[in-house]
């Protein structure tokens, strides 16, 4: 007589480890960990072949620092609420799609936010239906900072009401909008300039501020809020925002001085040097004569900071706005001979400029 199959252990889910797990994810705003937590295939689920025992699921758990955090322990005791505790045991038994507890989302979302996971923080407060609501406090509470001189806490504010922004085209269902820069680059410059005022860098300070605002904020609607400010606020304010962006921006200005002396080189001094703003002089179209042999793509390289092989303009061009997000702001399709390139484009008097720290003339960086 054959012997029957011993019976597999049945599986017991230990609840405070799903308390803990959870906690994690609440303290760290991380809203992906959090739903995998109540995923039909979730450690957390006793009808789940997944345990929390294996080392792939290390990751959910909390180590010995976190649990000291005063933030962990706080989720923590949220979670631990009898009427919280009793729900989450309901949704991971239910044979049916869990139903995320608010009462976790939204210290989950107010976590993402403060440590600037701000997708994670649209997801958990959309779920809620406050995110518009948020994102209104958000813009409030930065205006009323610019209004005070606080320019920090101005950019601070809009840069996470704008990051809670959601795509409602996209597919198969709305998601939060993200910073697609490399994307957004390209359609920066997508026409061939034809005159000076085609290039970004190379208009007056108004227009300037009013495109650049508006790409690094990825939102029009935003930047037009700061449109009535003076402009030495809106400056100092794109200022900010560039750093914000771009922590390594410091390392491009040196790079795009210099790149503008390699330009020289092919005697393609940048448009508008030593013009006054609003004025336009110089051309874009200066071709590099026959006989130089120097290579002009090694312009857009060294404004990269490396050399991408067989790579056109256009690639060099999402690189660099990986890498620096405003930079594309500052430089313009260029053709030298045969040549298509990306070279530096910026009126050095220009107070943009200056204060950026890109203007190539003596005494005129800020």
């Amino acid at each position: 007589m054959a012997r029957k199959a011993p019976r597999s252990q049945e599986k017991i889910v230990d609840i405070e480890i799903v308390a803990k797990a959870l906690a994690k994810a609440v303290s760290e705003g991380d809203f992906v960990n959090f739903c995998l937590l109540f995923h039909p295939a979730s450690p957390a689920r006793e009808d789940s072949p997944e345990r929390f025992e294996t080392d792939k699921y290390a990751y959910l758990l909390p180590d010995d620092a976190l649990e000291a955090d005063p933030r962990f322990r706080e989720s923590l005791a949220v979670v631990r609420r009898v009427e919280t505790r009793a729900y989450i045991a309901a949704e991971l038994r239910a044979n049916r799609p869990a139903r995320l507890p608010s009462a976790l989302l939204l210290p989950l979302a107010d976590n993402a936010l403060r440590l600037g996971k701000y997708t994670s923080a649209a997801q958990a407060y959309e779920l809620l239906r406050i995110r518009g609501r948020m994102q209104d406090e958000l813009f409030r509470q930065a205006d009323a900072a610019l209004d005070g001189h606080d320019i920090a806490g101005g950019v601070r504010g809009y840069v996470a009401a704008t990051g809670l922004a959601y795509n409602y085209a996209a597919f198969p269902e709305p998601l939060p909008a993200v910073a697609d820069f490399e994307r957004r680059a390209l359609m920066l410059h997508g026409n061939y300039p034809e005159t000076p005022e085609d290039c970004i860098g190379l208009q007056e300070t108004g227009a300037l501020l009013r495109t650049a605002l508006s790409y690094l904020l990825l939102d029009p609607a935003a930047a037009a809020r700061l449109e009535p400010r003076p402009e030495d606020i809106r400056v100092a304010f794109l200022r900010e925002l560039v750093a914000k962006r771009d922590p390594d921006w410091p390392a491009f200005a040196v790079r795009f001085r210099e790149a503008v002396a390699m330009a020289d080189e092919f005697g393609d001094r940048p448009a508008g040097e030593g013009a006054p703003e609003g004025e336009s002089t110089g051309t874009l179209a200066a071709e590099i004569e026959q006989q130089l042999r120097a290579d002009p793509t090694r312009i857009m390289a060294h404004l990269v900071g490396r050399e991408l092989a067989h790579a056109e303009w256009w690639q060099y061009l999402k690189e660099l706005a990986y890498k620096h997000p405003p930079a594309p702001l500052f430089v313009a399709r260029q053709t030298v001979g045969d040549v298509e390139i990306l070279a530096p484009r910026a009126r050095p008097d220009s107070p943009v400029t200056r204060t950026l720290g890109l203007s190539w003339q003596a005494g005129l960086d800020a």
